[in-house]
């Protein structure tokens, strides 16, 4: 087993089959010694568990929940740069993460909300996960999800 496999497995993380695109784009591309990722929704079994708007208050997607929602979109966005390197030894750092936060007019978290895929890429690749990053809130994403995380890395 490779050494991130171990450190997914010992993580409870098992890498998920990468989605079908919902248009005309692929998952991931490689671009020189970089892997860009499309934006990676926080699918589980080809299915969203929460949708809707992040803030607090009633009918709205509370933060922590939408940072486990992160962490699952990193998980996918990890899939999808696997998908085209074969192993996730090869990446060498975790470039950019450009995070999508679907938000209440009132809400100003999106940071928190993304912390819950910059935390994932640390605990799998310790320093090479260190990344630039940003955090936008959006009035609406793909599917009413209220996340959505892209991912640039580099390889070897």
């Amino acid at each position: 087993m490779s050494a991130i496999a171990e450190r997914l497995a010992a993580l409870g993380i098992e890498l998920p089959a990468v989605s079908p695109p919902a248009g005309a784009y692929v998952p991931a591309v490689i671009h020189g010694d970089l892997v860009f990722t499309a934006g990676q929704l926080p699918f589980v079994d080809g299915a969203l568990a929460v949708t809707g708007k992040v803030g607090e208050g009633a009918a709205l997607v509370a933060p922590d929940v939408a940072k486990a929602l992160a962490r699952t979109a990193a998980i996918n966005a990890l899939a999808a740069v696997a998908s085209v390197l074969g192993s996730l030894d090869r990446v060498t750092q975790v470039v950019k993460v450009t995070g999508f936060v679907s938000s209440d007019p009132s809400f100003s978290g999106q940071p928190g909300v993304i912390n819950g895929a910059s935390e994932l890429f640390g605990e799998v690749f310790g320093d090479a996960g260190l990344h630039a990053r940003s955090a936008v809130g959006v009035a609406v994403l793909p599917l009413d999800s209220p996340v959505e995380v892209e991912l640039i890395v580099s390889f070897a």
